[in-house]
């Protein structure tokens, strides 16, 4: 484990996260794994509050190339980029040859309709059951206790939570200890299997110029997020690297 500026990043491999999840997943425990990248990370910089949130996990894995580089620039070589997607689909792959059974919170209803449709094309045996999309809004007490008690009810073990950075973290830390599952925040991955959104070709990603190409394909949601936040984390980073050494 580093710290990257203020946030906690775990230095792990794909397969010792699946490991985990696979332990974790049958002890009926609450427990959440955040999927970080260089947003979160200035997210985590910005606010006290959400700092706490996400270095309160039980995971945090480096979904993004620059903080595997920031990692390795920090003298933790023995990590890899766990994308949100790889993450996502390795899980349901290990869940369906272990019975494990998966729940899906967040999105909306058509996107979660393509999404359940296009896993069970991949993974015939997964068990998918629970799936919701929550409203636009805040929930009310009643709501969010009957929620609460449906995931519970319907026997999920790992929930695939996409409610975008920083809610669905807000969201998984306030029900940690009110469910009986491991949660990962997946974020956009909901909209990437459902065939909602386009990926970077593979040598953009081995770059890390993944984020430039969904600014091309979202420039109107998502410049303002990286106008603001990537050069930040590159002058705070070297600052954090300089001080250091």
């Amino acid at each position: 484990m580093v710290y990257i500026l203020k946030m906690k990043v775990d230095t792990t491999l794909l397969s010792s996260v699946l490991n985990k999840i696979a332990i974790w997943s049958n002890d009926q425990i609450g427990r959440y794994i955040c999927v970080s990248n260089v947003h979160m990370c200035m997210e985590v910089f910005d606010s006290e509050h959400y700092q706490k949130v996400v270095n309160s996990s039980d995971l945090t894995i480096p979904d993004g190339k620059p903080l595997v580089w920031a990692q390795r620039l920090l003298k933790c070589p023995d990590t890899e980029q766990i994308r949100g997607y790889d993450l996502t689909m390795s899980v349901c792959e290990l869940a369906a040859n272990n019975n494990l059974s998966i729940g899906l919170y967040g999105s909306s209803d058509s996107v979660l309709l393509d999404f359940r449709r296009n896993l069970l094309k991949l993974f015939p045996n997964l068990n998918i059951v629970y799936s919701f999309s929550p409203p636009f809004r805040s929930l009310t007490q009643v709501e969010d206790e009957k929620y609460v008690g449906d995931i519970n009810r319907s026997g999920a073990q790992i929930m695939l939570i996409g409610l975008g950075c920083p809610k669905q973290e807000l969201w998984m830390a306030e029900h940690k200890d009110r469910l009986s599952c491991t949660m990962l925040g997946v974020g956009a991955v909901f909209d990437f299997i459902a065939g909602k959104k386009r990926h970077a070709p593979r040598w953009m990603q081995s770059i890390g110029f993944e984020w430039l190409f969904r600014l091309i394909s979202e420039p109107t949601r998502l410049w303002k997020r990286y106008l603001k936040h990537n050069p930040r984390f590159v002058f705070y980073f070297f600052f954090q690297l300089f001080r250091q050494k």
